[in-house]
């Protein structure tokens, strides 16, 4: 063991730990959810990124020896690398508006750069976690800053996810573009379109989502870098607060500036809300595709039977040759989840008071929780269930041809009172619109068949 102490006294570190002090109260302090946030890796890469700026521009200005920026950068490199994400071990779940986690990463890169300089863990002389690490810093500029780094680089990689999953969409709708079925309004028959068409939609539905995650994530560009403790830049010295946002910039390859008013930017979380809507909205949309696809595949002889989802599993421990549809059920659930997210950054958001929101660590593990299980419920949803999807082409072509919603398509050739007719005694007396039709000397059997074997026109009346 090593013997540390802060404001409250001594505290025993293991020797090999590069945590101190800060961390270890803190990871007594917060035995909540049992995750660290060494499992965020973006927010740990972020976070190094934005250490490592700070102390380029900390140098620049003449605030920080070079040595001592060689020493803190090198650490940061491989921090943001990922090897020392086992040494984050605060639970995300923290008081403190995040001084914990900020802690935990200065004294995680201080004792690496002491062991680069060629020091002991803990001789803080040489590379102080808060007097060279946090060099003008405040949890209060940092974390936020960090937090939208995280952000933008898991965003990123849901619009990937996202369209990976449009593109098993698509090849699906061409796949599909001829099938003739039933279209449905409230669960009752509408008018005939193509299973193509419905899949064109899945697809268009989640390129619009792509779309609205990408006019987001500029919005998370504007930092309060500098701001320190409540945006008024006490402590930070002249031109550091320009300088380290170029830095951060150059080093992540995001357009960051820094914002007009940082007593503003540094207590308002409104683009947090922003982006939990977002993904609330990508939650939604997927949560509906995922309870069409089990409607579509209900049965199978006693549903809707038009599309075969591939079997992933045994569905039942009682009941033989069950299948269930858990692809699109697990897609629901991560949807739920990512509503009930949503509703934490709210409240989070909300609570904040004055020239300070404490409440974003909250924020944070609710938004990369949301990102990465939706990220994953993508590839999912594609990989498991969509590329392998087939459809009951026969089943289809006989519900159309039973389906009372058919007389729609007819009634400009019928007329209106003909084609009421046509639907009324059709479902009087259990038959099928094709055999009304005869029946009444409406048409014939060849005008009928071309109708409904000319899929276009049926479907694409206007081309």
């Amino acid at each position: 063991m090593r013997l540390e102490h802060d404001l409250l006294g001594n505290f025993e570190v293991p020797s090999h730990a590069y945590w101190g002090v800060h961390t270890g109260r803190a990871a007594e302090n917060f035995p909540i959810s049992g995750v660290p946030i060494g499992h965020y890796r973006s927010l740990i890469r972020a976070l190094a990124l934005v250490k490592q700026a700070a102390a380029e521009a900390n140098c620049s200005v003449g605030e920080l020896e070079p040595s001592i920026r060689d020493a803190i950068v090198a650490a940061c490199g491989e921090v943001a690398e990922g090897k020392f994400d086992s040494q984050f071990i605060v639970d995300a779940i923290q008081g403190g508006a995040g001084t914990s986690t900020n802690m935990n990463a200065n004294e995680v890169i201080a004792n690496r750069a002491l062991e680069i300089m060629g020091h002991e863990k803990g001789d803080y002389v040489h590379c102080h976690p808060l007097n060279h690490v946090n060099m003008s810093q405040s949890t209060n500029d940092v974390y936020p800053t960090a937090l939208k780094v995280a952000l933008i680089l898991e965003l990123r990689e849901l619009v990937t996810a996202m369209a990976h999953l449009r593109g098993a969409f698509g090849g699906k709708a061409e796949e599909f573009k001829d099938i003739i079925k039933m279209g449905r309004t409230q669960l009752q028959d509408a008018v005939p379109m193509t299973l193509g068409m419905e899949f064109a939609t899945f697809a268009r539905m989640t390129m619009e989502d792509e779309d609205r995650l990408r006019d987001v994530i500029p919005l998370l560009c504007e930092i309060n870098i500098g701001g320190t403790a409540i945006g008024t830049q006490l402590n930070a010295p002249k031109g550091y607060s320009a300088l380290a946002c170029q830095n951060l910039s150059k080093l992540t390859g995001i357009p960051f500036v820094v914002a007009e008013d940082m007593v503003e930017a540094t207590q308002d979380a409104g683009v947090f809300v922003m982006v939990s809507g977002v993904l609330k909205r990508v939650a939604v949309k997927l949560s509906k595709t995922s309870n069409d696809l089990r409607l579509l595949s209900s049965g199978p002889r006693a549903g809707f039977g038009e599309i075969n989802l591939p079997p992933r599993q045994a569905g039942s421990s009682i009941m033989p040759g069950k299948v269930n549809p858990v692809i699109p059920e697990v897609v629901n659930q991560v949807a739920f989840a990512m509503i009930g997210y949503d509703i934490t950054v709210t409240m989070a958001a909300e609570a904040g008071q004055l020239q300070l929101n404490a409440f974003e660590p909250i924020m944070c593990r609710a938004l990369m929780m949301g990102i990465t299980q939706l990220r994953q419920a993508c590839y999912v949803l594609a990989d498991l269930c969509v590329k392998d999807i087939t459809a009951n082409v026969p089943k289809m072509r006989r519900d159309v041809e039973r389906s009372i919603g058919l007389v729609t398509a007819l009634s400009p050739m019928l007329g209106y009172e003909n084609a009421t007719a046509v639907a009324q005694k059709a479902q009087a007396e259990d038959k099928t619109v094709r055999q009304v039709v005869q029946e009444l000397a409406l048409m014939s059997e060849a005008e009928f068949e071309a109708i409904l074997g000319d899929v276009d026109k049926l479907v694409r009346p206007n081309g």
